[in-house]
């Protein structure tokens, strides 16, 4: 009887530490809240992962001059990363890892589909919130977890924007398109678009006339852009990473495949290295992303012009997203007061950040559903031009941010 009250009076006495050591208030200069990052530093997204580190690296700092965490009497913010390399389990055991050996408050991550769906199932297994910024699978948002939050739009809401956009080019042009080429890098990433780019070509009344995925390591895409030209495709679909976007690009000049457009899907095509090594050769590409340096909404340009100046590129709508997943993070934090994780991730789920330095993205809000999803997430199209300053980024689409004065050329001539 006597051992029974002791283990009642341990277990009761832990509890109120482990309370205490969540809810009680945080020494400013001692205290860090730790956040694991998940992204590839290495591998075929290794450009990526680097751009959304320098986009989160910004947004820490921003954070941490301004005074940290003010609800958790200023405590600071840490950003402790792992190279995911692009692989699955690379990304799980490295979740392992920062949540029972670094202790993270947090997850963030980890761009590549492929890897952050199984770090989904991580995340729930110890009840860690997990903020994504951009992998866009729909399945990870589908699997009825608690804890997992995305803030970009999924794949199906990127595939169904493109062929708005293309409908709605065909109609201003008054130039139709029957037949439609899908090229895609096989990862999740890739074959999760072409699903949906399938199912919505069928829908369209239009003819697939090749469906073809390739690997990313490739260092030959020469037969693929040989079935491309045989194809008779008036319409080309990619999803790349950086060096095979470069690669495919360079190549369908070499052999002049004649299309009356490239639609692209955010990733390799919108990274920077992309129209440096591309050059002439992406001159009148379509790429979808969530955001362009070009957008008018405030906070945006000052942004951008600060990345430029400390990193020597301009801001994708990855590293955006990236950005933006922080200060996410520390309004939930804010909001909680806590870092009792249960508390974390109710007050992630109740988000509705609406403005502030993070808030440079083309939607009004970040508010999750009851899946995850960031419900207010949307896209845009831009065209790569040349008017006279060297190859960018246009803006498009939807015709209302339009930049102004561009006509889109459509068909390429």
């Amino acid at each position: 009887m006597i051992k029974f009250k002791t283990k009642i009076t341990l277990t009761a006495i832990l509890s109120i530490m482990l309370a205490f050591a969540f809810n009680s208030p945080l020494k400013a200069e001692d205290a860090t809240i730790k956040i694991g990052n998940i992204i590839p530093l290495s591998g075929p997204s290794a450009s990526v992962g680097a751009q959304g580190k320098y986009a989160r690296e910004m947004a820490i700092k921003e954070i941490n001059d301004a005074g940290g965490i003010k609800s958790l009497n200023g405590a600071k913010l840490e950003m402790i990363y792992a190279d995911s390399e692009s692989k699955p389990e690379k990304g799980v055991s490295e979740a392992e890892r920062l949540i029972n050996t670094e202790k993270v408050n947090i997850l963030t991550g980890c761009w590549n589909s492929a890897v952050t769906y199984p770090v989904t199932a991580v995340s729930e297994k110890y009840g860690v919130p997990f903020v994504v910024p951009v992998s866009v699978a729909d399945k990870i948002t589908e699997q009825g977890f608690k804890t997992v939050f995305r803030i970009a739009a999924k794949d199906s809401w990127w595939t169904r924007d493109q062929f708005a956009f293309l409908k709605d080019m065909e109609k201003e042009f008054k130039a139709p398109v029957k037949k439609i080429a899908f090229v895609y890098e096989n990862g999740d990433w890739g074959q999760g678009f072409a699903e949906q780019w399938k199912k919505l070509a069928e829908k369209g009344g239009y003819e697939v006339v090749l469906n073809e995925p390739y690997p990313s390591s490739a260092t030959d895409l020469s037969p693929v852009v040989q079935k491309i030209k045989r194809s008779g495709a008036e319409v080309l679909m990619l999803v790349s990473n950086a060096a095979d976007a470069i690669l495919l690009t360079n190549t369908l000049a070499d052999y002049k495949v004649k299309l009356k457009a490239i639609i692209t899907s955010g990733g390799g095509h919108a990274d920077p290295s992309f129209i440096k090594a591309a050059g002439k050769n992406a001159l009148k590409y379509f790429d979808i992303v969530e955001w362009e340096t070009d957008l008018n909404k405030p906070g945006a340009k000052k942004a951008n012009e600060k990345y430029n100046k400390l990193y020597k590129q301009n801001l994708t709508g990855e590293a955006v997203d990236a950005y933006l997943a922080v200060y996410v993070i520390k309004d939930a934090l804010e909001r909680a007061g806590s870092l009792d994780p249960e508390k974390i991730r109710e007050a992630l789920s109740s988000a509705s950040l609406k403005d502030g330095p993070g808030m440079i993205v083309g939607y009004p809000s970040v508010e999750f559903d009851e899946t995850g999803q960031n419900k207010n997430a949307s896209l845009v199209m831009i065209q790569i031009n040349d008017l006279g300053n060297g190859p960018e980024r246009i803006t498009v689409w939807p015709k209302k941010a339009r930049r102004k004065g561009y006509t889109p050329v459509f068909p390429m001539k």
